[in-house]
């Protein structure tokens, strides 16, 4: 296969570069700086070039401009039979597009609606009290005691904690006698144990070479089986379809099931925790932009005719969340540093692909066209100072900001975080809100402070082309209850 690419390469097929190792390939470079590797073979080959990576020949379109003809391609160009190949060996469960089951995708596509439109605003409320429930328990105290001193904590492992479990409970529910989940820091743990082997699994390692990876998955689906879950009270409308449709299909055993639940869980909290901790760390390490956010958020409740008071519960429905602007641009910049993630499409069939103006390129069936949104966002062209945060670089004139240039025209696609047209993450309204939510609270109750003597955190490029990129060091903060 390799030999038929390299020495049969047809009249307008993109450059091919596939390394000096059979099947690795170029994935040890890749993998070591994806972003500055592929400036490299930019400047070599030209904004369109094909890569072996771990046995899959990847063509990367490096021009932001060419992304909406990549797009489009619907039909020659499609996510899901690459998402349905690779879900399945991740997370444990059947191919979901089976003989057996020749409904369930359609049905599981048409349930991602309930995280969305007026169904956000009920997943708004529930994940408002869990948050405030939770910060209440653990770091507020019943009648807190205003400036009583500094607490200190790790950032990362404070915004897991709180996150994870908030999400946990809004989506799947809480215990019947209405507390907390017994179990669920442990359960945290196991699943981004099993998520420090996710690369690998993503690769096409066999789960049964990697033993770790595989006890983490079994335990995690024990914690989730359907009898465990049917006992919970207060599941999403979200999760209680899922399981309807699971729970339909006879030839899934209740591992099976519990594998569909594993995933879910995965999706919601994998790329939403790093994101807020990048979110996070960006605002209380530049003070000027904290303050401008934070008396945001004061400003609006006041508009809102609410009163606010540290000793009191507050509610921040997701109209309210809707006026942040300087919340969400601050947001919005954190992801643009943080996420590094591919948009893949597989060719169906052997077709010329046409990117821009007169330009085309011959594509191969089975290979694999990527957008690598991370190229966008730190292009100089695009976004001045690409390197640095600018947590306003989303407003204009009171409003949002959405037009970027490049070449001296307008993009279409200038912040992708989420995907883009048939891969884009279908929760993505509910992990912004989440977002938002915690940082409200978090900078309505709490003055916060990096510990001094710390250098600037960087991303940990290890997970490049996976969503949401690690810090590379723990950051250590202090906050205390806010002397209001």
């Amino acid at each position: 296969w390799m030999l038929y690419h390299c020495c049969f390469r047809r009249v307008n097929e993109p450059p091919l570069d596939i390394g000096w190792i059979p099947y690795i390939g170029k994935a040890v470079e890749f993998g070591k700086d994806a972003h500055g590797f592929l400036l490299q073979q930019k400047k070599k080959f030209g904004d369109v070039f094909t890569i072996l990576i771990a046995g899959k020949y990847m063509t990367f379109i490096m021009d932001p401009l060419m992304y909406p003809n990549i797009i489009k391609h619907g039909r020659q160009l499609d996510f899901h039979s690459f998402s349905d190949t690779m879900a399945p060996l991740v997370f444990g469960y059947p191919p979901v597009r089976s003989y057996r089951s020749p409904s369930l995708h359609e049905d599981i596509q048409r349930a991602f609606k309930l995280l969305q439109g007026d169904h956000l605003c009920a997943l708004t409320e529930s994940m408002m009290g869990n948050l405030m429930m939770l910060l209440r328990q653990q770091h507020l105290g019943l009648k807190p005691k205003v400036g009583s001193g500094w607490k200190t904590d790790d950032m990362y492992e404070f915004c897991s904690r709180i996150m994870f479990e908030a999400t946990f409970n809004t989506l799947y529910g809480t215990p019947q006698d209405g507390g907390r989940h017994g179990a669920v820091e442990k359960l945290r743990r196991e699943l981004f144990q099993f998520d420090s082997w996710f690369p690998l699994l993503v690769a096409g390692i066999p789960i049964g070479l990697l033993r770790q990876a595989k006890t983490s998955r079994n335990k995690l689906l024990k914690n989730l089986l359907p009898n465990r879950i049917s006992s919970w009270s207060n599941r999403s409308q979200f999760i209680s379809r899922r399981q309807e449709l699971v729970e339909k299909v006879d030839v899934l055993t209740d591992m099976d099931r519990a594998a569909h639940h594993f995933a879910m869980l995965w999706a919601s909290v994998a790329n939403t925790i790093p994101a807020c901790f990048w979110s996070m760390y960006n605002l209380v390490s530049h003070p000027d932009a904290l303050r401008v956010v934070r008396q945001q958020i004061f400003d609006v409740l006041k508009l809102s005719g609410v009163e606010f008071s540290v000793d009191k519960d507050v509610t921040l429905s997701k109209d309210f969340l809707d006026k942040l602007l300087y919340l969400e641009s601050a947001i919005n910049e954190s992801l643009r540093l943080s996420s590094a993630s591919m948009n893949i499409r597989v060719a169906q069939e052997d077709f010329s692909l046409h990117l821009k103006n007169e330009r085309s390129v011959k594509v191969r069936k089975d290979d694999i066209i990527v957008l690598y949104p991370q190229s966008l966002h730190m292009d100089p062209e695009v976004y001045e100072d690409p390197q640095m945060f600018q947590f306003d670089r989303y407003i204009q004139d009171n409003s949002g900001k959405s037009v970027f240039f490049k070449d001296g025209q307008k993009l279409k696609y200038y912040l992708m975080p989420f995907g883009s047209g048939s891969s884009m993450c279908p929760g993505r309204h509910f992990a912004i809100n989440e977002i938002k939510q915690f940082l409200c609270l978090m900078l309505l109750y709490f003055d916060l402070e990096l510990d001094l003597g710390q250098t600037r955190a960087t991303v940990d490029s290890s997970r490049a082309g996976l969503g949401i990129l690690f810090p590379s060091t723990n950051v250590r903060f202090r906050y205390r209850l806010q002397s209001l």
